[in-house]
């Protein structure tokens, strides 16, 4: 997004207020690899007008993914089981609900302010369609005390055919979201086929990108898998689909990967007007091909 910005605006603050004077939403993953902090959310809440609304991913350790023991608070460490890579390694259910309950107190000014979203609970492609990870999810849901849960599995074994209908059905009884993706469409075994079905009054989709060369090569990182600038006829297959969710829905969002910039329409050169950013240049897109459809927007 740094691509995005104009020159003059800089600190964190500056970057919050302006991207909210162009949207009235946000996804904030900064605390996957991190709990957040009071202080930190009550400056969102603070920098962000009425009606804004923030989504917030959840911490890793929430949704069962590895994380360095340096990432929790220094009182929770003591005692935490450590693997040889320094990462908590099958914590107890009561650290975790610890983990649980910290994340959701830290939220309470966006709570308060009326401008707090749902948690987004991506889990990790190793967690599969069975009857102990039908169990965690309810008990996670249980952990966010009334928050809304956006679910999003990363193993396709949640939305193959024969699963399809008892897990939708299972997030509906949670008053959970499905979250609906966009993403490469191959067989691959991390990748879940899109499926734009509602189970509560959100509809939450996100466009991953889809770069099916280098989703599952090895060594790649996580910001070459999702580095994509979607054209106009791809987000366009969405107009459609994405007015149907919306009349259906309470509340509708769409989300981009904010980790990847792409050369500028003829962009002649490596100075930063050669650039542009991925998230911002196809929210827009977006915007103005749903306006186009005629499907309400904001």
């Amino acid at each position: 997004m740094k691509y995005w910005y104009p020159r003059h605006v800089r600190s964190s603050e500056e970057r919050l207020r302006y991207y909210a004077d162009h949207f009235d939403t946000v996804e904030v993953d900064s605390t996957y690899y991190r709990l957040p902090e009071l202080q930190m959310v009550e400056r969102w809440a603070e920098r962000t007008p009425p009606g804004f609304v923030m989504h917030v991913k959840a911490f890793g350790m929430m949704t069962r993914h590895p994380v360095k023991l340096q990432a929790l608070p220094p009182e929770l460490r003591e005692g935490a089981p450590v693997d040889e890579r320094g990462r908590v390694d099958r914590p107890s259910r009561e650290l975790r609900t610890e983990v649980f309950a910290r994340f959701h107190e830290a939220l309470e000014p966006l709570r308060s302010a009326g401008k707090l979203g749902g948690i987004l609970l991506q889990f990790p492609s190793y967690i599969v369609c069975k009857p102990r990870s039908f169990e965690y999810l309810e008990w996670a849901t249980e952990q966010l005390r009334g928050d809304e849960p956006l679910v999003e599995f990363r193993h396709r074994s949640w939305l193959e055919e024969d699963n399809r209908h008892e897990v939708l059905a299972f997030l509906e009884r949670l008053g959970a979201t499905h979250v609906i993706v966009d993403a490469p469409k191959t067989e691959a075994k991390n990748l879940v086929p899109t499926v734009p079905a509602l189970t509560s009054g959100t509809a939450y989709v996100r466009f991953h990108g889809r770069n099916a060369g280098t989703w599952n090569v090895r060594g790649k990182s996580a910001a070459e898998r999702f580095n994509y600038l979607y054209d106009e006829a791809e987000l366009g297959e969405w107009a459609g689909t994405l007015g149907e969710l919306a009349g259906a829905a309470e509340n509708a969002y769409a989300f981009f990967n904010n980790n990847g910039r792409s050369a500028a329409a003829g962009a002649d050169g490596e100075g930063a007007d050669a650039w542009v950013a991925q998230a911002a240049t196809n929210a827009i897109m977006l915007r103005q091909l749903l306006r186009q459809a005629e499907v309400p927007v904001s």
